[in-house]
């Protein structure tokens, strides 16, 4: 049994892939990460923007849609649904044998949508209808009007990855808006699915800025301890808030929890040990989603051990120190939701560029 397994079986942690590419699901690498461990793919613009300009492999399904009239924009999400619908026949024996827990691959609603909650629920449901599938996960950000959308998604039976969650106030906002969408819906919850996604190395890459702006030994030394802390005291929030007599009603009609997913867990600072965002954050009902690179590194030296829980009151003083040196976090959480939802509109823009040039060429072709 290797690690990525091991963090399964041993750790109550799910490791899932943080990319997806025609090359992995035409070449059988993807299957090669399936038999490695992995139970799940979380995909988003960004991912998409560096797979469809960095090769050939879509090319013959470009050159089709061009021919058929499709516009680029259409043809993207062409590209992209095909992409999503592979993965998901190749997932499904998991989602199958996890009954429904495990085996899911997300695709993400227009980035532009992130501030129009009625378009975000139009474009999932357009999701949810032409890729019709049980272990499909449509992600939808958690921006103040990406919540409303996730609640109405919920009410539905839909099935949900809410990402970009970067504070806890939000994260509770999430949490309500999920169990306020089970208790409306009159369906089997069983087959209701959520996960919600901190993005945590983003919240150190920020933070840490601030700390060197501010310069006194103590925040210098404070570096690296608040993205951890906070994905720590969420993980306190979620196993308070999925327990106690509301959850317990919901869990007799079938619900699932909605278990906390740790994103962006590869490390930006280089002088950070590589599996920092996983070492740091294992416990039962969570997952992570982890690029190649920080897969191969935990599955070579990382440590499976119940951690996510191990401290919350160092954690809770952790972030309590952060306060106390001048660090809003009110603050970064906002820039980095901004920021975040920014990066993906530009590589949502960058692809239909990239496509935009490649149909002039393979017209001049």
């Amino acid at each position: 049994m290797n690690r990525l397994h091991e963090l399964h079986e041993r750790g109550g942690q799910s490791p899932w892939l943080d990319n997806l590419k025609r090359g992995y699901i035409t070449g059988g690498e993807l299957q090669r990460w399936v038999d490695r461990g992995i139970r799940g793919i979380t995909s988003n613009p960004s991912i998409f923007q560096k797979a469809i300009a960095g090769g050939v492999d879509y090319h013959a399904q470009f050159l089709s849609l061009l021919k058929d009239g499709a516009s680029i924009e259409d043809s993207y999400w062409q590209l992209v649904t095909k992409d999503i619908s592979d993965a998901l026949s190749i997932m499904r024996p998991v989602f199958d044998a996890s009954d429904g827990l495990d085996g899911f691959v997300s695709i993400e609603v227009d980035p532009s949508l992130a501030r129009d909650t009625a378009g975000t629920v139009n474009a999932a449901h357009r999701f949810h209808t032409t890729i019709d599938q049980p272990n499909l996960y449509v992600k939808i950000p958690a921006t103040a009007e990406g919540v409303p959308a996730i609640r109405q998604m919920i009410t539905e039976g839909r099935s949900i990855n809410v990402t970009l969650i970067f504070s806890l106030d939000r994260y509770l906002e999430v949490i309500d808006a999920y169990l306020d969408g089970l208790e409306a819906y009159r369906g089997d919850l069983s087959a209701v699915s959520s996960v919600a996604s901190f993005f945590v190395s983003r919240v150190d890459t920020e933070v840490d800025r601030r700390l060197e702006v501010i310069g006194s030994p103590a925040a210098l030394a404070a570096r690296g301890t608040a993205a951890v802390a906070q994905a720590q005291v969420a993980y306190g929030l979620f196993t308070d808030r999925f327990s106690g007599p509301r959850w317990d009603r919901l869990r007799a009609r079938g619900a699932r929890t909605q278990r906390p997913l740790w994103a962006s867990t590869s490390t930006k600072n280089p002088a950070f040990p590589d599996t920092l965002y996983v070492d740091t954050l294992i416990g039962p009902d969570t997952v992570n989603t982890m690029p190649e690179a920080t897969l191969d590194a935990f599955d070579d030296h990382g440590t499976v051990a119940r951690t996510v829980d191990a401290d919350l009151d160092g954690a809770r003083a952790a972030l309590a120190r952060l306060h106390e040196l001048g660090v809003d976090l009110d603050d970064v959480s906002r820039v980095l939701e901004e920021e975040g939802v920014a990066a993906f509109v530009k590589s949502f823009d960058e692809v239909l560029t990239t496509l935009g040039d490649s149909a002039d060429d393979l017209r001049a072709r």
